[in-house]
């Protein structure tokens, strides 16, 4: 099987699959707990804090360890809310964010919060214009996805985050696909990532806040990481975070260039389909594409030994067309020709290569068969 589908998640680097293996099988003590096994397990979880703090680069500040990066958006978005001054009550975001945040949010109507969904461009970039009018002193929270997990654009995270200080509002910052690819927002009171996206373990996120901010705990319990996240960390999946940060930061020019070589492979591969969403301001190792009168659901039948995706790996068995293609502008038609190829550290040339004949030739089937159909 060729593995294009790394906005999914991304194949586990072996360092750090060979940091979690003493940990699951020897070094096992309960981290919260006093003894010597426990104090041992406890400090790969401190060294894997150090570790991912280090790789995000921002201000002083917390470093909570989730169950992944869902957990982490949730909290924030609802402790945010939830602490918001009894004037604030407006929670700003865009219409193409992830499920764990635009869901979040539209639930929180129910709690007397007033949403509000920030449109798109057809290039997928939010207009700052529009932005600028809809943050206003009212409003309590602005979230914002830093690289879009369907269409790979970045979104200017930096002047969300400005206009939200200036209207004296919080900023919380989705970097889930944008960790390690593009540059975080160093004035964000909240930033999520995940493990999985790096070449980490699944099953553990993490929420970075600034020094100072304090939140409601969403989960009670024992009161694990200061009282916030309440639930018995695992010590090998944090180590396993902890080291894919750590990789990636030392890795992040060789895989930059290296994903910067896919994509210019890619288009030439793929000449006649267009591109989902900024060619310009957009991470390189996603390419979001269509092409006219080609069904992705059944391209993705046609090519079984190929893993690629219509779109977001956590709406795909929902039924629905996707929320951020119909945000971008695009018809039933053109959602329906869509498909998503994701790559990076791992893939190389020749696997593009293969992949791209196998798919497009599928493509060139389906359309010679319609044109047949449409000749009859």
């Amino acid at each position: 099987m060729i593995y294009l589908d790394y906005q999914a998640t991304t194949p586990l680097a072996p360092e750090a699959f060979e940091a979690m293996v003493p940990l699951l099988r020897d070094h096992f003590g309960n981290p919260h707990s006093t003894h010597r096994a426990g104090r041992q397990a406890a400090a790969q979880v401190e060294l894997a804090r150090d570790r991912i703090g280090a790789a995000m680069g921002l201000p002083p500040g917390q470093i909570i360890f989730t169950s992944g990066a869902t957990e982490a958006l949730n909290i924030a978005i609802s402790g945010m809310a939830q602490g918001a001054p009894p004037g604030r009550r407006r929670i700003v975001t865009l219409a193409t964010e992830h499920a764990a945040v635009r869901d979040t949010v539209l639930a929180l109507e129910g709690r007397g919060f007033e949403p509000v969904l920030l449109p798109v461009r057809r290039d997928g970039l939010v207009d700052l214009d529009i932005a600028r009018l809809a943050i206003t002193p009212d409003t309590a929270l602005v979230t914002a996805m830093l690289v879009n997990n369907e269409i790979g654009v970045i979104q200017p995270v930096d002047a969300l985050c400005h206009l939200a200080r200036a209207a004296g509002a919080r900023f919380l910052c989705d970097a889930v696909q944008g960790f390690g690819r593009a540059a975080l927002p160093q004035e964000a009171d909240a930033v999520a990532i995940s493990a999985h996206k790096i070449h980490g373990p699944k099953g553990v996120g993490a929420l970075w806040l600034r020094n100072g901010l304090t939140l409601p705990p969403l989960l009670h319990g024992g009161g694990q990481e200061g009282g916030l996240r309440s639930g018995t960390l695992s010590p090998a999946l944090c180590a396993g975070f902890g080291v894919a940060a750590d990789l990636m930061q030392r890795r992040r020019e060789a895989d930059a260039h290296h994903v910067e070589e896919l994509w210019q492979k890619a288009l030439k591969l793929f000449e006649g389909w267009a591109v989902n969403g900024s060619l310009e301001q957009r991470y390189r190792g996603n390419v979001s594409l269509r092409r006219d009168g080609v069904d992705g659901a059944r391209l993705l039948s046609d090519c079984r030994d190929i893993a690629f995706s219509l779109g977001s790996a956590c709406a795909s068995g929902s039924g629905r067309p996707s929320h951020v293609l119909q945000a971008i502008g695009l018809s039933d038609k053109e959602a329906r020709g869509s498909v998503r190829i994701g790559f990076g550290r791992y893939t190389s040339v020749g696997e593009l290569e293969d992949a791209a004949g196998a798919i497009t030739q599928a493509a060139e089937r389906q359309l010679h068969v319609a044109n047949g159909a449409h000749e009859t």
